[in-house]
């Protein structure tokens, strides 16, 4: 099965990877603007998110091979990668196994290390959501309901970007919820020990955000010799929405 994606703009393909709970849509703005700079954009839906398919097996050697069966169909090489968070721990296994495929790769606030499980009162209150037919009547009614586990309203509209109108007009989560709470210490492994990938390389954190530390350095450049690590001020993990201008200006001067 092929991985759903949405398909923007002319020139050299540029893919972006979501993270975790979210979907290629998400970076629907910023891939506007990186089209009108001459790109082919692919924002994908990776496995159990989004419009892409469902499936019981959900770790990163299948994410990366999804992908490689991708730029398989859609005939991709030299192709620009950019994942953030989980995504880019998908596109960081991608490069080590594919490198010939990539020319650029961009990785927003992730490091290749080991991450405990910390997204379980995020899934707490989806599965509630899930279970809650009333509370799916409609998206006002669905943030209140999130709201008594989720307060922060930026994660909580994130995530209600995840629901859909069905038949029943009742709404319902895209997301392969019992697998992703399943699966959900998958999602903190790291990058195999001695896997390397020498091609340029691009990390963004957020300076408000701790997933990237000082101390995180010298693993990122015993991975990635090539890389370099930039900070985009007033943005936490989310940085591409919360500071969307200095994210470009980076990317694009990355990219030459």
């Amino acid at each position: 099965m092929i991985l759903h994606s949405s398909i923007t703009g002319s020139g050299k393909p540029f893919l972006i990877l979501h993270g975790f709970l979210g979907m290629g849509d998400n970076w629907k703005t910023l891939a506007n603007q990186f089209a009108e700079s001459g790109y082919e954009m692919h924002l994908v839906d990776q496995r159990n998110h989004g419009r892409s398919f469902h499936s019981d097996t959900f770790n990163y050697e299948v994410l990366a091979d999804d992908l490689k069966a991708y730029c398989d169909e859609h005939e991709l090489t030299d192709v620009i990668l950019l994942g953030h968070s989980m995504g880019g721990k998908t596109a960081m296994l991608f490069a080590m196994r594919y490198p010939e495929l990539l020319e650029k790769l961009v990785i927003a606030d992730i490091a290749p290390k080991y991450y405990a499980p910390h997204h379980q009162t995020i899934l707490e209150g989806l599965n509630a959501l899930s279970e809650n037919e009333e509370a799916r009547k409609s998206r006002g009614d669905a943030d209140a309901f999130l709201e008594k586990y989720i307060a922060d309203w930026g994660t909580r509209q994130f995530l209600l970007k995840n629901l859909y109108w069905q038949k029943d007009k009742t709404l319902a989560l895209r997301v392969n919820l019992p697998v992703l709470t399943n699966k959900v210490e998958a999602i903190g492994e790291g990058l195999p020990t001695q896997t390397v990938y020498e091609g340029e390389t691009l990390f963004l954190n957020g300076l408000k955000s701790d997933y990237i530390t000082k101390e995180d350095t010298a693993l990122i450049q015993a991975h990635f010799p090539n890389s370099e690590v930039i900070g985009i001020p007033d943005a936490g993990h989310w940085l591409h929405a919360e500071n969307p201008k200095d994210f470009y200006a980076e990317v694009m001067k990355f990219l030459g």
